[in-house]
């Protein structure tokens, strides 16, 4: 009990008055969102540029709680396995690389936490700004007892598939369509002429 209490304090350690001062606690469920969409928006909140009040040397963003990391969506079948994390330790030869799916196993949070660091410029409030992320796993999170307040993410707009249609068989109904216009046109020319002919006919015949 004393273990689990401890690194239930460890969650809500580094939140020092001065970031916590002012600022919304957002609650964000991240369960069937994109992790890019979601990380660029937790960016667009953590800086405080949804506020009128932005300023780029001062940090005025608000704390976001995300919950249900682990049911976050990644687009495209190939990521999980083919997309490869790199970081150096410095040393000669020491090129580190992790897979996306193997991180997952690892720690759930870690690829949304890597995005939003990502996303954010690098200066003297990264820091700051990164310490007012708290990602969870699931539901459970130690922050009850802040005016939690739900944040939804706009609705994602999925647009069609754009079909590729070789540029080949374009000028083939080009040319089909073409051909069928003319051959419209020239049937009403002509129609139009058996007209004028039948009536100027009539006319000759017509007695006196």
């Amino acid at each position: 009990m004393a273990a689990a209490a401890a690194a239930w304090r460890k969650l809500r350690a580094g939140l020092i008055p001065q970031v916590t001062e002012g600022r919304r606690w957002l609650l964000i469920d991240a369960k069937k969102e994109v992790l890019g969409r979601l990380a660029s928006k937790l960016a667009i909140v953590l800086m405080g540029k949804d506020k009128p009040t932005y300023s780029p040397n001062k940090d005025e963003g608000d704390i976001c709680v995300v919950i249900n990391a682990k049911h976050i969506t990644y687009t495209g079948g190939w990521k999980l396995k083919n997309k490869v994390y790199y970081w150096h330790t410095g040393y000669i030869g020491h090129l580190k690389q992790i897979k996306l799916n193997h991180m997952i196993e690892r720690d759930p949070t870690l690829p949304l936490r890597k995005a939003v660091f990502r996303m954010m410029p690098r200066n003297r409030l990264h820091r700051r700004r990164m310490l007012k992320l708290r990602v969870f796993a699931d539901e459970r999170h130690p922050f009850d007892d802040k005016p939690l307040v739900p944040w939804t993410m706009p609705p994602r707009n999925i647009r069609k598939p754009r079909i590729y249609v070789p540029r080949s068989i374009k000028l083939a109904r080009r040319k089909l369509a073409e051909r069928e216009a003319a051959a419209a046109a020239a049937a009403a020319a002509a129609a139009e002429s058996e007209g004028d002919g039948g009536t100027a006919k009539e006319g000759v015949d017509r007695p006196q």
